[in-house]
């Protein structure tokens, strides 16, 4: 079996948080010139994870996607850290069940 790209990864674990119940959306981050060459930013803020939803249970959660061997920066390690720190639910998600698993841990009494 060959190796899932982090874009299929991503797409697999926004499927599987909005069937357990998640509102979840794509975070893309990075600048791009206007049309007069001006930078413009976009996404939450260097680091932050590529998912972002809110659990059934109205937490707040951020989700790392990541290939078999992808490493997440000291920026996105920091971000996710920061969510947890302030109550929220964030990991780093290998595959869809990994994504689910940090939406949902502490409702399930894990974590």
């Amino acid at each position: 079996m060959s190796d899932r790209t982090e874009a299929n990864v991503l797409n697999d674990c926004l499927l599987a948080l909005s069937a357990c119940g998640c509102t979840a959306w794509r975070n893309n981050t990075g600048q791009l010139p206007d049309k007069n060459g001006r930078p413009i930013k976009f996404g939450l803020c260097v680091g932050s994870s590529d998912i972002i939803a809110i659990a059934p249970d109205g937490v707040f959660v951020a989700v790392e996607c990541k290939t078999r061997i992808g490493q997440a920066t000291d920026n996105q390690l920091r971000f996710i850290a920061a969510v947890i720190a302030k109550g929220g639910r964030a990991g780093i998600a290998r595959n869809s069940d990994d994504a689910v698993q940090i939406a949902i841990a502490k409702v399930n009494g894990v974590g």
